[in-house]
């Protein structure tokens, strides 16, 4: 997949795998041994820990070190205090995750400010400009993601059917981009259908919205949620009121994975790949504390994934074996699918 999406500022985006060292500069990062903290909104999903570990392992390729990780568990106030205590520790960079926009905008701007090196993961916090106020927005394709979940999910909307959107409904310029796409794809290639929305701003409330959702729009005939956790935490609530109904999602988690290819409710992902985008931070952040110049929005494309595709998908993203569970169904769905043919 192509990058179609454009930075926080309109940025076009530099690819990550551009962003590499000579062997002169690996020499110099290696002897000046610099010191990195890492910002989450959590590091308990799929999507964190991939990324966590592409940022440890690429820093270390550099004798750098990540000297914390904070879990800020989707709450601001944890940030903003993190951030606060991090401007006055010994550290060279921060990466992080803002939570929002406004209202943590002045701890990032503070912490540059401080002088450590600010490079940010997804989303820009209002106001703040790229080599002023941070180095730069390392990102998956988010505009991409959406319009490949809009089109996977397309394939299950009949002829002037209804499709519904669960947002979230924090300021959030990854999951707003992913929604935008979502919406022009459709208006472009299927204006007969019509869209619904429901927000959640909690990950509990994913669940109630996507239920009040279908309640609302009699024969809604699929769903399209930002990312793969609060997806499945509606799949759960609405299979407790026994509805089934088609959805596709960002993020290629191990929930998500395994009910794709069990051809459950999940009908297709648009897959970060979080490791790379991890280890893309990494080479940003060494490249900016190096005094090299950083492109304002460093980007990667997703991968789109079905069940059939997605054992190798998740070799790719995690780099792992897939789980047996996904394998053994994906094999049945294999079978399946060479004996109706």
């Amino acid at each position: 997949m192509s990058i179609a999406g454009l930075g926080p500022h309109g940025e076009r985006a530099v690819p990550a795998d551009q962003i590499q060292f000579t062997e002169a500069d690996a020499v110099v990062a290696r002897t000046r041994r610099f010191s990195v903290a890492v910002v989450l909104h959590t590091t308990t999903s799929d999507w964190s820990k991939q990324e966590l570990a592409g940022i440890a392992a690429t820093l270390g390729l550099y004798s750098a070190a990540l000297v914390e990780v904070v879990d800020c568990d989707f709450d601001v106030e944890l940030q903003v205090a993190a951030l606060a205590r991090l401007a006055h520790e010994p550290v060279d960079a921060v990466i992080s995750i803002p939570i929002g926009n406004s209202r943590v905008a002045a701890a990032h701007r503070a912490l540059t400010e401080s002088g450590r090196k600010l490079v940010l993961l997804d989303n820009a916090p209002t106001g703040m400009l790229p080599g002023a106020d941070y180095v730069s927005v390392v990102s998956t394709d988010n505009f991409g993601l959406g319009q490949s979940c809009a089109a996977m999910l397309s394939t299950h909307i009949p002829r002037d059917g209804a499709a519904g959107i669960l947002g979230y409904g924090i300021d959030f310029f990854a999951t707003h981009e992913r929604e935008i796409a979502f919406r022009k794809w459709m208006g472009h290639h299927r204006p007969d259908v019509t869209l619904v929305r429901e927000r959640f701003s909690e990950l509990e409330g994913a669940g109630p919205a996507a239920l009040a959702m279908v309640e609302k729009t009699p024969g809604l005939a699929g769903i399209f949620a930002v990312w793969d956790v609060p997806a499945m935490m509606a799949l759960r609530v609405l299979a407790q009121n026994g509805i089934d109904i088609p959805l596709t999602t960002v993020d290629l988690g191990n929930e998500v994975a395994l009910d794709m290819a069990r051809q459950g409710m999940i009908k297709g992902i648009g897959a970060q790949l979080p490791y790379d985008q991890g280890s893309a931070a990494a080479r940003v952040t060494l490249s900016a504390l190096l005094g090299l110049p950083v492109s304002p929005w460093v980007a990667l494309a997703g991968l789109e994934v079905t069940a059939f595709n997605v054992v190798e998908a998740y070799q790719v993203i995690w780099h792992l074996p897939a789980p047996r569970a996904i394998i053994d169904a994906m094999r049945i769905l294999v079978a399946t699918k060479g004996n109706s043919d």
